[in-house]
């Protein structure tokens, strides 16, 4: 696990839509911190160092240390981000503080180790696909992983990779992944075959049809026409 990162921010006292262009216009952006049983506080931050932070693929899902006003730190996650359809402006974040000793849900990145390694990449030319780039989580807030590995290191073509197959930090398991439901074993990531190779089977499955198509209609050139 990596230490907590350090947020700075500052109470907020005007709300509405209006007052929120009016703090993006002067580089801010508009917060909430809440959870905890506590009353939700107003924020903002600076929006270049909200940037800064983004930045960091460990700002989505590590522990923060959010300080208001100088204030003591307070351990949030981020837990939603708003942005500009189009610009790159960061419009509202939502951050949500951390109860001790209570169990709490988390997105985690994936980590893909082994790739270029692997021998269905190495030796067959295949091509690795990832279907999920983060996992959901359930962990105490002291057991909460950087990332969750996964190794591609010894797959082939044709070899895939599943929730079930991720292997776990003492004290982490799966929010998604139901044991007595098959379903909710989704696929992480496969190793598929070159394109080339896949082009080639296409090519000859419409080789054949056409084939097939030909004989079906010189059969029918053959036939006496039947007067009506």
């Amino acid at each position: 696990m990596s230490d907590d990162l350090d947020v700075a921010a500052t109470s907020r006292n005007v709300f509405g839509k209006g007052a929120s262009r009016r703090l993006r216009r002067d580089n801010l952006v508009p917060a909430i911190l809440y959870g905890d049983s506590k009353d939700p506080q107003p924020i903002q931050l600076k929006h270049n160092e909200v940037i800064k932070h983004l930045e960091n693929e460990a700002f989505y899902s590590q522990l923060l240390q959010v300080s208001v006003d100088g204030g003591e730190q307070v351990r949030c996650i981020l837990r939603d981000v708003h942005r500009h359809p189009y610009k790159q402006q960061i419009l509202h974040l939502d951050f949500l503080r951390v109860v001790a000793g209570a169990e709490m849900k988390f997105n985690v990145p994936l980590n893909f180790i082994g790739e270029e390694d692997s021998p269905g990449v190495k030796n067959e030319a295949g091509i690795i696909t990832h279907n999920e780039n983060e996992v959901a989580i359930f962990c105490l807030p002291r057991n909460l992983p950087e990332n969750i590995e996964v190794d591609m290191s010894d797959a082939v073509v044709g070899d895939a990779v599943y929730l079930s197959d991720l292997k776990m930090p003492e004290g982490v398991r799966i929010a998604d992944l139901d044991e007595d439901d098959a379903d909710t074993n989704r696929m992480v990531a496969s190793v598929q075959k070159p394109r080339l190779e896949v082009e080639s089977d296409d090519d000859e499955d419409g080789e054949a049809e056409g084939a097939d198509g030909d004989g079906g209609d010189a059969a029918g050139e053959g036939e006496t026409p039947t007067e009506d």
